[in-house]
């Protein structure tokens, strides 16, 4: 899984011109879901994610979580996440996971997110969405589970 995190003041998405999620104060949670993924990715990044320290305290010091802040998540399904843009000049997306397994782990991903105590909101998988956002910091981060797997294997 791969996951771009933006620290936000607030946050929506839209669908068909209808407001599907909203949140103040929290993180937006763009969400790739990638062939070979499994509901351990989900739990493993839906942790790393509660406990990530990207908030500030009274110093200005990046030392509080979203569970700290009692922030929100809006999460969003994004298989571009997964491109490869490495040949040609249009991507490939054969490493994201096939449609109905990368809805499956979103669910599980966000249900994980929600059992940390965290509220969740979130877009629509796979539809065409309108995402606004006010990014604080700005702060964004990208996770990847695989990338990590790799490392902690050395």
């Amino acid at each position: 899984m791969k996951a771009i995190l933006q620290r936000v003041q607030r946050a929506s998405v839209e669908v068909q011109n209808q407001v599907v999620g909203h949140i103040d104060r929290g993180l937006v949670v763009l969400l790739g879901v990638a062939r070979g993924d499994t509901p351990h990715h989900a739990n493993s990044l839906s942790g790393k994610i509660a406990d990530m320290r990207v908030f500030s305290d009274e110093a200005g010091k990046m030392k509080q979580s979203i569970l700290d802040i009692n922030g929100s998540a809006l999460v969003i399904s994004q298989f571009t996440l997964l491109a490869n843009t490495t040949r040609g000049r249009r991507p490939s997306f054969e490493e994201a996971a096939p449609p109905d397994d990368a809805q499956t782990l979103y669910a599980v991903f966000i249900e994980r997110l929600r059992a940390r105590g965290i509220h969740v909101e979130s877009g629509s998988f796979g539809s065409h969405m309108i995402v606004s956002l006010e990014n604080e910091g700005p702060v964004t981060l990208i996770l990847d589970t695989q990338k990590n797997e790799r490392v902690n294997r050395y």
